[in-house]
């Protein structure tokens, strides 16, 4: 994995952290970086070499919003690769992974989050067509997308009704609402979504009707450990910068790493940070081995954002005024963890998770 770190970090350095602050006033990050991440093969990974991927991006000064906006394939792709029709891979799967094509994940309703069940965007077949209509929310990527994996009602109530369906950009009836304003990621475009009387072919229904809810299942334990590693990520670069700032700046005469309250922070800030990291990558080994290990992602993805919120709030008390500002990375990392207890399954849905699995 030294290789892949060290490929990390110059693309980084080199295509990422110069441009940062413009893309979070713009507001998304450029198409053409997708291409460069993929000629360094960062965009057709496994899970553990992603995780590292990932990981030393935001190690190195990127942004869990960052990675949101560039790896949003992610979620995107798999369930078309792996209902495995070949030319749904070859349309959707191969492009993106080259970094010509960006996808998007649509599940999200106005008035249905977490609920799969009771999502109401409706797929009516009609011939050789589905038409569409309904809208979706919060879908990161949303705005860029070439193509949309959407979760969509092609049956009765319940999960048995959801299927997927790829819905393109440029489909008549098919329109980007609204691009959000969010608290953080803010490179991280995302947009409501709207279909009117969409006509999407019947090709483009992803695996069988009606198998969308367990499609969607299948990959969630992938995402959530991906939300994981941002957080555990995110912990670790605070404690780096937090580090560095108490080594050199000196209040009434002494350095902030001398006085013990400081000291203490710190102390605790690493310890959670790591035991997050150790602990999510131990989980992520037995998932990529094929274990179950629902409860174990649920715990996973909890402790790492209580260690990431923890380790951003105590990076900015540390660093005072100089972290509220704007220029400050860590005020960046404080404002984009807020989304990590929310992503992909909240702390409370995680915790019922838990609790379920242990029978209660």
């Amino acid at each position: 994995m030294d290789l892949v770190r060290d490929t990390v970090r110059r693309f980084a350095e080199k295509e990422v952290l110069p441009h940062l602050e413009e893309w979070e006033t713009r507001g998304e990050v450029p198409h053409d970086l997708h291409r460069k991440a993929a000629a360094l093969g960062l965009m057709d990974t496994d899970l553990l070499t992603g995780m590292t991927v990932s990981e030393e991006l935001i190690r190195a000064g990127a942004s869990s919003g960052l990675c949101a906006a560039l790896f949003t394939h992610g979620i995107a792709i798999p369930h078309i690769r792996n209902a495995g029709d070949p030319a749904q891979i070859a349309r959707w799967v191969t492009p993106t992974l080259a970094g010509e094509k960006i996808g998007a994940l649509a599940v999200t309703e106005p008035d249905a989050g977490s609920d799969v069940a009771r999502l109401r965007t409706r797929a009516v077949r009609q011939g050789d067509h589905y038409v569409v209509n309904g809208a979706k929310t919060f879908i990161t990527s949303g705005c860029r997308a070439d193509f949309v994996t959407t979760a969509v009602r092609t049956g009765g109530e319940g999960y048995q009704g959801v299927s997927l369906l790829v819905i393109e950009k440029g489909t008549p009836g098919f329109t980007v609402s609204r691009k959000l304003q969010k608290m953080g990621w803010l490179c991280s475009d995302t947009a409501e979504l709207a279909f009117q009387d969409a006509r999407v072919p019947v090709e483009n229904l992803v695996g069988e009707e009606g198998t969308g809810f367990l499609q969607l299942m299948r990959n969630f334990q992938s995402e959530r450990i991906g939300l994981a590693v941002s957080a555990y990520a995110t912990a670790g670069r605070c404690v780096d910068l937090a580090l560095d700032w108490a080594r050199q700046r000196e209040t009434f005469g002494r350095k902030l790493a001398e006085r013990q309250v400081i000291r203490h922070k710190l102390a605790e800030m690493a310890r959670r940070a790591d035991v997050a990291r150790e602990y999510t990558l131990a989980v992520a080994r037995r998932l990529d081995a094929g274990e179950e290990v629902t409860l174990q992602v649920s715990m996973a993805k909890n402790t790492a954002v209580e260690a990431a919120e923890f380790c951003a709030y105590q990076a900015l008390q540390i660093f005072g005024g100089a972290g509220y500002m704007r220029e400050s990375e860590v005020e960046r990392h404080y404002r984009d963890v807020r989304i990590l207890a929310i992503g992909g399954g909240t702390t409370e849905i995680m915790n019922e998770v838990i609790a379920a699995r242990l029978g209660l």
